[in-house]
């Protein structure tokens, strides 16, 4: 399929009013948390084969693992608020209607996602996964740089044309300082 295919796609389902929006809701939700357990299972897999050694001894890991876990989980949750109260979803087929621009969004345009990598790296501190922290996440990481690059971010250019630009020109992907 190509990248215009699958941009028309998420903009048909972003601007589609029928339940079509509603039905690919929890589809997307699924898909996207499954590839994260994926990711986990497979990292622990890859720390057993290779018999790879614990990153930081306890309780070094779980003090990583809790700041990590905690700011994570506020962010995330601070993010995906802000989306419910615009009337829409974190789901890409069913955004709210208008650029989310507050909140956390002030500072970085997917902080859902940043609050996402930072869980991620914190289940790698308690897991004590090298493969999580220096293969997986980053990987993970990649994989969302590119598809939010190559198909969400023109399909909200498509949608919010100049307003998007604007915004996407002074405010950062996913950390405030990059």
């Amino acid at each position: 399929m190509s990248k215009f295919r699958l941009i028309d796609i998420f903009h048909r389902c972003a601007t589609d009013r029928s339940n079509l929006r509603i039905i690919l809701t929890p589809v997307g939700i699924i898909f996207f948390f499954g590839w994260i357990i994926f990711f986990i299972i497979v990292s622990l897999w890859v720390d057993k084969v290779l018999n790879l050694p614990a990153v930081l001894s306890a309780p070094l890991n779980i003090i990583f693992s809790i700041a990590l876990l905690g700011f994570g989980i506020v962010l995330t949750l601070w993010s995906v608020i802000y989306f419910i109260r615009s009337r829409g979803t974190p789901v890409p087929f069913n955004p709210p209607p208008q650029l989310v621009k507050e909140g956390p969004y002030r500072y970085v345009r997917n902080p859902m996602l940043s609050g996402i990598f930072l869980i991620m790296f914190g289940i790698g501190f308690y897991l004590n996964s090298p493969s999580l922290l220096f293969i997986f996440t980053p990987l993970f990481i990649l994989l969302n740089f590119l598809e939010l690059k190559n198909v969400e971010e023109p399909e909200l250019e498509k949608r919010f044309a100049e307003e998007y630009l604007e915004y996407k020109k002074r405010t950062p992907m996913f950390f405030p300082w990059i």
